[in-house]
């Protein structure tokens, strides 16, 4: 696997535990539809959570929230449609951004953006 496919995916597993310590209840991580990916999906305080996790090795290009553009947003659109759908949920959806910045091994930084998107 590519260091950059496993830094996303450490990031990932980060997001989850600092969720589940929180209380979110995890459904799916890495749900597919099509080509698009929702990396968490969480149930919180009545609403389904689709979760899109950013994780950088730095910010020197930039922070990880930034890198979710309209075309990523339009993609777990798409794909937030057919979850809800599939598990005909009728209660509040909302879309967050988990920013993940690795300082070192050990160290990270998680910048949980609730409410970053709608989509529309």
């Amino acid at each position: 696997m590519a260091a950059h496919n496993e830094l996303g995916r450490y990031g990932e597993d980060l997001a989850r535990h600092y969720l589940e310590d929180k209380g979110y209840r995890i459904l799916n991580q890495n749900w597919f539809y099509g080509k698009a990916e929702i990396d968490l999906i969480a149930y919180y305080d009545g609403k389904l959570i689709f979760i899109e996790v950013k994780t950088r090795s730095s910010v020197t290009h930039g922070k990880p929230e930034e890198f979710v553009n309209y075309k990523k947003e339009r993609q777990l659109e798409f794909a937030s449609l057919e979850y809800i759908e599939r598990s005909q949920h009728h209660g509040e959806i909302r879309f967050d951004v988990i920013a993940v910045t690795m300082n070192s091994n050990t160290k990270y930084k998680i910048n949980h953006i609730e409410d970053a998107f709608w989509p529309g």
